[in-house]
């Protein structure tokens, strides 16, 4: 893995282990030779990755849509910047330019930008790992849902291990490095869906 997605929130919650959480791992995807690859925002846990990443000599790619660039929210300290012209073009372009894409803790956006890994890996959009890093529990409902989602039948068993999960992100990103891609439901066929 040579540049993973990070995806996060762009808020600032007030328990300070957010904060320093995003900064980990930001610099322990540089210590590892990860590039990042994330929202191009300077506030809160996008920030903070990012400021971790560069801190420990790692390499940045911001990509942030047109309106948020003009609203001098735009981190300018990147690698690399790309102004893109929405949403969709920017999940575009972290699959584009990501060899997976790692979860932190985060909100509405991050939880659209996740889910949509996902259902482009089940469908067969791209094969790379989808990883979810559940510190401090902050994601134990959302494992159990997507377990539960599974139990019930709306994920395939071909499916089921698409979300890589750990509390920690050493074991997170070995996980990832070992992934094994699965059969996407493009090259399925009609009796196995």
């Amino acid at each position: 893995m040579n540049h993973l997605a990070v995806y996060c929130g762009s808020a600032t919650p007030e328990d300070p282990r957010y904060v320093e959480l995003a900064r980990e791992v930001g610099a322990t995807l540089a210590q590892r030779g990860i590039g990042v690859v994330y929202g191009g925002g300077r506030l809160g846990l996008m920030g903070a990755v990012a400021s971790g990443a560069l801190a420990a000599g790692g390499e940045v790619i911001g990509v942030i849509p047109e309106a948020l660039a003009g609203s001098e929210v735009a981190n300018h300290d990147c690698t690399e910047l790309h102004t893109v012209s929405g949403m969709h073009e920017r999940k575009q372009k972290f699959t584009d330019l990501s060899d997976g894409f790692v979860t932190i803790p985060g909100g509405v956006g991050t939880m659209d930008e996740l889910w949509e890994a996902m259902s482009w890996a089940q469908l067969g959009y791209h094969t790379k790992p989808v990883g979810l890093l559940n510190a401090f529990g902050f994601y134990d409902d959302l494992i159990a849902f997507n377990s539960k989602m599974a139990e019930v039948g709306f994920v395939r068993p071909a499916h089921q291990n698409i979300l890589i999960h750990s509390d920690t992100m050493p074991e997170l990103l070995d996980a990832m490095t070992a992934y094994q891609a699965h059969t996407p439901i493009f090259r399925m066929k009609a009796e196995d869906l």
